[in-house]
C-alpha cells in the first residue's frame, strides 16, 4: 500500500504510479484470465470426456484477435511508460543545481555556494538538478519516495536527473547498483525543507563556525573520514577490511609496494598525505591496488592535518 506521506513526495510520483498500476492491472489481468481458461479447457477437454482426439481447424479471425489485442495493450503500456518519463528529461533552467559524489561507499552533495554535507538538504516546491559524478566505480543514485534513480557512471560528463521536491520530511537514498563489498551500507538521507528555512540554512556559516572552534583537531579529522567514507574499508581496532587498519598505524613501520619495489616506510605526515592524493602509489603489502581512488581536490591541507591528528589518537 502507498503511504500517502509519501505518495505525493515529488512531481514524478503520478506519473510513475500511473504507468506502475497500469502494467500491473494488465499483467493481473491476463494472469486471471488465462488460469481461469486453462482450468476450464483442463475440465472441458479431459480424457474422459474425450477419449478420442479431434483435430481442431485454424481460425483467422482469432490469429488477428490474439495479434492486434497484444499490440495494442503494449502500445497502451508503452504510452504510460513515456509520459511518465518524458518530463523527468530535461531540467528547468531555474532548477538549483547540487553536485553529487558518489564512491565506494557514500555520497557527498556540495551545493553552489561550496558547501558539503552527507545529507541531501532540499527545499520544497522548488526543482533541483542533481549532477552526478562517480569516482570509483559504478553507483546509482535512488530516491524510492521520489520515483527516480539514475545510474553514476565514473567519466561520464553530463549526467545528471532532476526532480521537485512537493512534501516537507525525511526520505531514503540508497545505491541502486551493486557497487562492491559495502554495498549495503552506501545509503543517506534527502531532507526536505520549506524554503525559508532551507534558505537559512544554506546561508547559516554560524554552526559550521561554532564547530570549528569548539572541536579539537581529532574530532574534525573523525568527522571528516566519516563523512568521506574512509571507515567503510579501514577498521579501527586492527581487524581487516578492504584496506589496513588504522589502529596503531601512526609512526609504525609498514611494508609497501611502490611500483615493483617492495620496501620498507614509516607513517608519518608525508606518507599520509600521499596515501590520500595518491593512494596507489605505495600499496601497504597484502592489500590490492586500485580499490581507493584519489582525494585530491576534495580534501584540503587542513583537512589531512585533522586527519593526522585524529590517527595519532588511534594506539
Amino acid at each position: 500500500m502507498y503511504s500517502p506521506e509519501v505518495t505525493r513526495a515529488s512531481n514524478f510520483v503520478q506519473g510513475v504510479d500511473t504507468a506502475f498500476l497500469v502494467i500491473l492491472g494488465v499483467s493481473f489481468f491476463f494472469l486471471i484470465s488465462l488460469t481461469v481458461v486453462m482450468i476450464y479447457f483442463i475440465y472441458k477437454y479431459n480424457r474422459k470426456r474425450h477419449p478420442v482426439a479431434t483435430q481442431i481447424h485454424g481460425s483467422t479471425k482469432l490469429e488477428i484477435i490474439w495479434t492486434v489485442v497484444p499490440f495494442l495493450l503494449t502500445m497502451v503500456m508503452f504510452y504510460y511508460g513515456w509520459a511518465g518519463w518524458k518530463p523527468m528529461k530535461n531540467a528547468p533552467k531555474d532548477a538549483m543545481e547540487v553536485t553529487v559524489y558518489g564512491r565506494m561507499w557514500n555520497f557527498s552533495f556540495e551545493y553552489e555556494n561550496g558547501r558539503r554535507t552527507d545529507t541531501l538538504f532540499l527545499p520544497k516546491d522548488q526543482p533541483v538538478k542533481l549532477n552526478l559524478k562517480a569516482l570509483d566505480v559504478l553507483h546509482s543514485l535512488y530516491i524510492p519516495a521520489f520515483r527516480v534513480k539514475q545510474d553514476m557512471v565514473p567519466g561520464l560528463e553530463d549526467n545528471s536527473m532532476w526532480f521537485e521536491p512537493q512534501k516537507v520530511g525525511n526520505y531514503d537514498l540508497f545505491c541502486a547498483e551493486y557497487c562492491g563489498l559495502q554495498h549495503s551500507y552506501m545509503y543517506s538521507t534527502v531532507k526536505v525543507m520549506e524554503a525559508e528555512a532551507f534558505n537559512d540554512w544554506i546561508t547559516d556559516t554560524t554552526q559550521v563556525v561554532l564547530s570549528a572552534e569548539m572541536d579539537t583537531p581529532a574530532n574534525t579529522g573523525k568527522r571528516i573520514m566519516q563523512n568521506i567514507g574512509c571507515f567503510a574499508c579501514h577498521s579501527i581496532d586492527g581487524s581487516k577490511l578492504v584496506g589496513p587498519s588504522y589502529k596503531g598505524i601512526w609512526g609504525a613501520e609498514h611494508t609497501v609496494v611502490t611500483g615493483r619495489e617492495t620496501r620498507q616506510v614509516i607513517v608519518d605526515e608525508e606518507y599520509i598525505k600521499r596515501s590520500i592524493y595518491d593512494p596507489n602509489a605505495d600499496v601497504v603489502d597484502g592489500y590490492m591496488k586500485g580499490l581507493m581512488v584519489s582525494y585530491e581536490g576534495q580534501l584540503s591541507d587542513d583537512d589531512i592535518d585533522n586527519i593526522i591528528e585524529y590517527l595519532k589518537t588511534l594506539k
